[in-house]
C-alpha cells in the first residue's frame, strides 16, 4: 500500500497521460491533425514555458525549505516569488507540459486529456493540499487565497 502511496503523485499521472497521448498520436491519429507549424510552435512554447515554471517554483520552495512532495506536510507558506501569481504553479506547470505535448504530437485526439488531467489534479492533489494548508497556516492561508488565484 505504500508503493501504491509513494506512485500517486503528480509527475505520475502526467507520465501516464504522456504515454497515452503518444499511442493516441502513433496509433490512433485518424487523418486527424492540428496543422502544420504553428501546433508544433505552441506545444513547445507550452512545454518549455511549464519546465520554466515548475524550475522558478521548485527553487522557490527549496529557499523556504519546505516539501515539493504534495502528500506531506508543509513546513512554510510559500508566498513569494512565482507563488505570488499562483498558488499552484507545478500543477499548472504539468497542464501545460501535457497541453504542449499534444499539440506537438499532433495528438487531437488527446485534446480531452487536458481537462480531464485537470481535474484530476485539482481533485487528488490540490484540494487536500490547501486543505492542509488551511488547518496549519489558518489566516495566513485565508489572506494569500483572497491575494491570488488557484491557478492564474
Amino acid at each position: 500500500m505504500k508503493l501504491v502511496r509513494s506512485l500517486d503523485i503528480p509527475p505520475v499521472w502526467l507520465l501516464a497521460a504522456l504515454a497515452f497521448a503518444w499511442v493516441q498520436s502513433t496509433r490512433w491519429t485518424y487523418g486527424l491533425s492540428f496543422g502544420p507549424v504553428w501546433a508544433d510552435l505552441l506545444g513547445g512554447l507550452l512545454v518549455g514555458g511549464g519546465v520554466v515554471l515548475t524550475a522558478l517554483a521548485v527553487m522557490e520552495m527549496r529557499r523556504h525549505q519546505t516539501t515539493i512532495h504534495p502528500h506531506n506536510d508543509s513546513a512554510r507558506l510559500v508566498q513569494s516569488g512565482i507563488f505570488k501569481r499562483s498558488r499552484n504553479p507545478i500543477y499548472l506547470a504539468d497542464v501545460m507540459i501535457l497541453a504542449g505535448f499534444i499539440l506537438y504530437w499532433d495528438a487531437v485526439l488527446a485534446l480531452p486529456l487536458v481537462p480531464v488531467f485537470l481535474w484530476i489534479l485539482e481533485k487528488r492533489f490540490v484540494i487536500p493540499e490547501e486543505n492542509r494548508l488551511r488547518k496549519t497556516f489558518r489566516m495566513d492561508f485565508a489572506r494569500y487565497c483572497e491575494k491570488v488565484r488557484r491557478w492564474v
